[in-house]
């Protein structure tokens, strides 16, 4: 990747409280009637590499088999709405779910197609790119500035991994960007199906008092007074802030106990599966149960599989097998796990998920057996905080090339997700300069979600 587990680490932050107490309460008061704020959380599942439209949320039944592939499509709770046979699970929880299969964008490329779902903004470059401190600050980012956590000092939190090409530094669009490190969403590289799994760097040294740790903060905030007053402040803005909140990461015995995620039910957790990806998921619904505001859940790479061709969902080879034997069946048991579990407890009306990729694939299967990449149009399914259940929005054509009825781009589904967190779409938040920018720009909430 190219960058090491301290630069994360002293990269990655939780949003501070930017408003006073009285507005942050006032927030979290319950909201009339309507979708606005009706989602005290967010848990954004990220399916890397771009899920086939085919084989997921918008099957081809009638199209010619090399548009099809090799799968039939199944009945789902919803009469009328059909999903790929590959997501049984999935299927039969459908009625939770609203289903966008009309998205689409100009791009074909990972990274700045990646970057364009993951700020509602279209990146300027050409080819492939990666982060720099001047792009737009990711969804994430501005929810942990404009609605920050009250009960937890994580606001955002990003696991189990970031997203990246084969062997190539992360991608833009996953941190606060322009508006500084301060907004950086917290990183957790992590695996929480392993046997005595911990977090690191949220626990206080062996021997270390929390009276030590004063000790030292005030150390070093005396050393810091002298470093800061011979740099600009463009290069020091929120350096303080970052690090007094890193501070309180590691003190935040409340907030570990959701790490500990030994303590669930075996049955729980093995209805999520006992897999990288599966206690991932898991552990993301332990964290928003504890107050974190939005929790990305980035599908985690496989061993060796920088080397295979076709990593991820990036299947441009051997599509029925990947997806067969591998990709669709851990979608459909962590999805409809999560959806289970939340509304088992009473979360999901107040817990809006997000599944999505950074696009689709082609129509036409390759000479390899694979689909390749398309924007051109794709699928993403909602859930909870708002989201009315059963619902499709849009429709592609007989071959789900192209959008057929209600075309709809990312900064529409950016809108949308900060209206349900109680955002509205003409909000602005601030970039380290404190320069007012808005939230979103050529794209409003979609209707028939927000009522």
């Amino acid at each position: 990747m190219g960058h090491s587990r301290r630069d994360w680490i002293r990269l990655g932050g939780l949003g501070c409280l930017g408003l006073s107490m009285g507005d942050l309460l006032a927030a979290e008061k319950p909201q009339a009637a309507g979708a606005f704020g009706r989602a005290k959380s967010c848990i954004i599942f990220f399916l890397g590499g771009g899920p086939p439209q085919h084989e997921t949320f918008d099957p081809k039944p009638e199209a010619p088999a090399e548009i099809r592939g090799d799968f039939k499509s199944i009945r789902t709770s919803v009469p009328g709405t059909h999903f790929c046979e590959l997501l049984p699970r999935v299927a039969k929880v459908a009625d939770k779910l609203t289903v966008i299969r009309s998205l689409h964008s100009d791009t074909n490329v990972h990274s700045k197609s990646g970057y364009f779902m993951l700020t509602g903004r279209p990146h300027p470059g050409s080819g492939e790119v990666s982060a720099s401190p001047e792009d737009w600050p990711s969804i994430a980012s501005v929810v942990g500035q404009l609605r920050p956590s009250l009960g937890t000092p994580f606001s955002s939190v990003a696991l189990p991994e970031v997203i990246h090409n084969d062997n190539a530094p992360p991608w833009p669009g996953q941190n606060g960007g322009f508006m500084g490190v301060t907004w950086h969403p917290h990183v957790l590289h992590c695996n929480p199906a392993l046997p005595n799994y911990q977090v690191r760097g949220l626990q206080l040294p062996t021997g270390l008092s929390e009276f030590r740790v004063q000790e030292r903060a005030s150390l070093r905030r005396q050393l810091d007074a002298h470093f800061i007053k011979q740099l600009p402040d463009s290069q020091i803005g929120g350096l303080d802030q970052l690090q007094q909140r890193a501070l309180d990461v590691v003190r935040a015995s409340a907030t570990h106990a959701a790490f500990k995620i030994d303590r669930e039910k075996p049955v729980v957790r093995d209805r999520y599966g006992r897999t990288h990806l599966g206690q991932s998921m898991l552990l993301a619904r332990r964290l928003v149960e504890a107050g974190v505001r939005l929790v990305q859940v980035n599908w985690p790479r496989e061993k060796g599989d920088q080397m295979t061709g076709n990593p991820l969902w990036d299947t441009h080879h051997h599509n029925t097998s990947r997806l067969r034997d591998n990709l669709c069946p851990q979608l459909d048991q962590v999805l409809s796990a999560l959806l289970t579990d939340l509304s088992d407890r009473g979360l999901l009306d107040e817990t809006l998920v997000v599944v999505m990729g950074e696009f689709g694939r082609t129509p036409k299967i390759n000479k390899r057996g694979g689909r390749d990449h398309w924007g051109a149009c794709y699928s993403v399914a909602l859930a909870g905080g708002g989201v009315p259940g059963g619902l499709t929005i849009g429709s592609s054509d007989a071959h789900g090339a192209y959008p057929k009825s209600r075309p709809l781009r990312p900064p529409d589904l950016a809108a949308t997700i900060f209206h349900l967190l109680g955002i509205p779409a003409n909000a602005e938040f601030k970039d380290r300069l404190n320069r007012p920018l808005p939230v979103v720009e050529g794209g409003s909430p979609i209707r028939e979600i927000i009522g």
